[in-house]
């Protein structure tokens, strides 16, 4: 397993970033301005974007695993590898989610704990309703972690 920061042609990973992020103009926010990894096991398997938000703020913009592989552990690793790679350049590590029993338990998994809470960020900044599974986003939990 090897993680690599992309430099060039980020959107080459589009179907990736889509998984995370299902409206293309959102990630276009902050793509080009953030740092990408991808996660190479026999082939691209997860990637991540961070940003750099001010004041110590690392921000984990989006975060996907390609679905044959999802629970064996690639997300995790890349985490690992954000906190080991920013600790001592950044205070805090944050994501913001939608409040969904599938993703906030990995995040807590992961050593995160709930922050603050964005009132209708999903309803407010899609063009259409985004679900995960049976539950439509509304809210944006942010989630944060001392690095």
């Amino acid at each position: 397993m090897e993680i690599r920061k992309v430099e060039t042609d980020k959107k080459r990973y589009l179907d990736l970033l889509l998984l995370a992020d299902e409206q293309e103009d959102m990630v276009d926010r902050y793509l080009e301005r953030g740092t990408m990894y991808v996660l190479e096991d026999d082939g691209v398997k997860a990637e991540c974007v961070v940003t750099d938000e001010g004041d110590g703020i690392l921000e984990l913009k989006n975060i996907a695993v390609e679905p044959d592989f999802q629970g064996k552990g690639y997300g995790k690793a890349l985490v690992d590898f954000l906190i080991r790679t920013y600790a001592g350049r950044y205070v805090t590590i944050q994501v913001g989610t939608g409040d969904s029993p599938s993703t906030i338990p990995f995040y807590e998994a992961c050593g995160f704990r709930k922050h603050h809470l964005v009132k209708n960020f999903f309803t407010d900044h899609y063009d259409h309703p985004i679900y995960e599974g049976e539950v439509q986003l509304v809210d944006m939990v942010y989630l944060q972690r001392e690095l």
